[in-house]
C-alpha cells in the first residue's frame, strides 16, 4: 500500500501542475494551423485576390531549351506513304498508337521513351536517312526548323515535320505521398497538376517553402514557392517546365511527433504526461 503524507500530496500536486503546463505547451506546438496547410490564401501584406477576379498569367520571357538526354516526339507527314516509312524506326509508330494511355500516372511506362527520339550526350538526335542532327541549345520551334531544313535538302518531295517535347517530365521529392519521376502528357501543366500527380503534399510539409529546381540553358536555378499564397496564380512558376525538380521539406514538428489531427496531439500529450508522472513516482519513492 502507498502511504502519502501532506508534503508528498502537495509535491505531487505541484509536480502535476508543472507537468500539465509542459504538456499543454507541447500540445500547442504540435498543432498545425490551417494557415500553414491551406492552399491559395490571401496572406497578410499581399494585395488580396477576390473570388471571381480575373488573374492574368505572368509574362515569362523564357522558352524551354532542348538539352542532352531530352526526348522529343517527331512526326512526319507527306502524300508519299512509302517515303514516310524511311524516317520511322520499326515499331515506333505501333508503340505510339498502341500505348497512348501509358505514362499518364508517371508509373508503368513512359511511351515516348520507346517511340520518341532521344538526344545523346552531345545533344544530337539520330534520324533514319538524315543521320545526326544537333538539337541541344534550340527551342522546340528551332529544332523543328532544323529537321525540316535537313529533309528539304535531302528529298525533293514535300515532307512536313512536327516536333514536340515528349510530355512534361518532372521529379517530386520529399513530403509527397508518391515521390519519383513523373510524366504529364500535356503541352502545359500547372504546379497543382504536378502536386496532384505526386499524391498532393503531406499535411506536415512546409507548403510555404516548396523548392523548385529549374534547368536553364547551361545551368540550373533554385526558386522557392509559397503554395499558401494566392499570388502564386500570377507567378512565373505557376506553370512547371520540363525537367523541373520539386522538393518539399518536413515541418520541425516531425522532431517531436505527429500532430496531424487532434487525436494524434492528445495521444502525444497523454503519453508525455504519463511518462513524466511515472519518472517522478519512481525517483521520489512513491511507487
Amino acid at each position: 500500500m502507498v502511504n502519502f503524507d501532506l508534503l508528498d500530496i502537495g509535491a505531487v500536486s505541484l509536480y502535476m501542475r508543472k507537468a500539465l503546463l509542459v504538456v499543454a505547451a507541447l500540445y500547442l506546438c504540435s498543432c498545425v494551423s490551417n494557415r500553414r496547410i491551406n492552399y491559395l490564401q490571401n496572406l497578410p501584406g499581399e494585395s488580396p485576390i477576390e473570388l471571381g477576379e480575373f488573374i492574368p498569367y505572368a509574362d515569362v520571357d523564357y522558352e524551354y531549351i532542348l538539352q542532352p538526354f531530352d526526348i522529343v516526339d517527331i512526326d512526319f507527314a507527306s502524300s508519299n506513304e512509302e517515303l514516310l516509312e524511311a524516317f520511322e524506326y520499326k515499331g515506333a509508330t505501333s508503340t505510339r498508337s498502341g500505348g497512348g494511355g501509358m505514362g499518364m500516372g508517371g508509373g508503368a511506362m513512359d511511351i515516348f521513351y520507346f517511340s520518341g527520339y532521344s538526344l545523346d550526350k552531345d545533344g544530337n538526335v539520330r534520324i533514319p536517312q538524315l543521320g545526326l542532327i544537333k538539337l541541344a541549345g534550340l527551342t522546340e520551334e528551332e529544332a523543328r526548323d532544323a529537321i525540316q531544313s535537313a529533309i528539304s535538302a535531302y528529298f525533293k518531295e514535300d515532307v512536313d515535320v512536327r516536333l514536340r517535347i515528349g510530355g512534361i517530365r518532372f521529379t517530386a521529392l520529399g513530403e509527397f505521398r508518391s515521390s519519383g519521376t513523373k510524366v504529364i502528357l500535356k503541352n502545359r501543366a500547372t504546379i497543382f497538376d504536378a502536386l496532384a500527380m505526386s499524391g498532393e503534399s503531406n499535411i506536415l510539409a512546409k507548403k510555404n517553402e516548396l523548392f523548385l529546381i529549374r534547368q536553364y540553358d547551361g545551368g540550373v536555378k533554385i526558386h522557392q514557392i509559397n503554395l499558401n499564397d494566392r499570388q502564386l496564380l500570377a507567378s512565373p512558376f505557376f506553370f512547371i517546365q520540363n525537367n523541373d525538380i520539386l522538393y518539399l521539406q518536413p515541418m520541425q514538428i516531425r522532431q517531436i511527433g505527429s500532430g496531424e489531427n487532434l487525436s494524434a496531439s492528445l495521444q502525444l500529450g497523454i503519453s508525455i504526461l504519463t511518462a513524466i508522472l511515472f519518472i517522478y513516482g519512481v525517483t521520489s519513492g512513491i511507487f
